[in-house]
């Protein structure tokens, strides 16, 4: 085979196979009459260990040796190290392909943080697991592309400070029955205003109609109700009639 026809095959340039050539790590065993390579069987499976120890992350002078016939015990002794060099990249690889996914899932919802920012916002609660399932219910409608573009464009500050505003009306939220207010009550529809309006600043124009359908939700969904029954007993079903009340009262 002549040089070209080598470098195909074994998916290296020409330009490398001159210089293994001339460093003399592998020379071809004929030329031409022209004086081209000219490569046998041998070369080409001389070739296939050469690139096999480069793969495996040792230098040309190291290879050189290899190929010119260490004891055995050197060769283990070098092969090891070879394997060990291949497990550390196999790590740092995974590791690289690993924050890649989680970058490009982030961007995906819009949300540019990076996996440990995801985690101080949201803790084991990252909405990007409920992604593919919010895509599939909203992802025609104009709130989830208005939501999404302006998550896109949120910094780590952002998002503390609307997980802030909303752990703070979530609170009070609480504190409502505990003090007697009815769900109809002012003060109750008053939150519920408040937790409408802060969707309409944060994420997308939620109208009252809009926001009665969220508050359905709050006790039809088990999670949405997990959630709340976490701050107080009962409390979805009071954020969900809290809710409803205010959307009948702006209505």
């Amino acid at each position: 085979m002549n040089v070209g026809e080598v470098a195909a095959m074994a998916g290296v340039t020409v330009r490398t196979l001159h210089h293994y050539d001339r460093i003399g790590l592998l020379s071809p065993s004929g030329r031409t009459a022209a004086g081209y390579r000219q490569y046998a069987p041998a070369d080409l499976d001389r070739l296939h260990r050469v690139l096999l120890f480069r793969e495996l992350g040792f230098p040309l002078e190291e290879v050189a040796t290899l190929l010119a016939g260490l004891p055995a015990g050197a060769r283990a002794e070098l092969a090891r190290r070879g394997g060990r060099r291949v497990l550390l990249r196999l790590e740092r690889t995974q590791a690289m392909v690993a924050a890649v996914e989680k970058e490009m899932e982030a961007r995906a919802m819009g949300i540019a943080l990076t996996p440990e920012e995801r985690f101080e916002v949201f803790g084991e609660h990252d909405p990007e697991q409920y992604e593919a399932e919010v895509q599939e219910r909203w992802g025609e409608t104009d709130a989830y592309a208005e939501s999404k573009r302006r998550a896109a464009a949120y910094s780590k500050e952002d998002w503390l400070r609307v997980k802030a505003e909303g752990d703070d009306v979530e609170r009070r939220f609480a504190e409502a029955p505990a003090a007697g207010a009815p769900a109809d009550s002012e003060r109750a529809m008053d939150l519920a205003e408040e937790h409408r309006q802060q969707i309409s600043r944060n994420f997308y124009d939620c109208p009252p109609e809009m926001h009665a359908g969220l508050g359905g939700m709050y006790v039809e969904d088990e999670r949405f109700t997990a959630h709340y029954e976490q701050r107080a007993p009962g409390l979805a079903r009071y954020v969900s009639a809290a809710v409803q009340a205010n959307a009948d009262r702006q209505g």
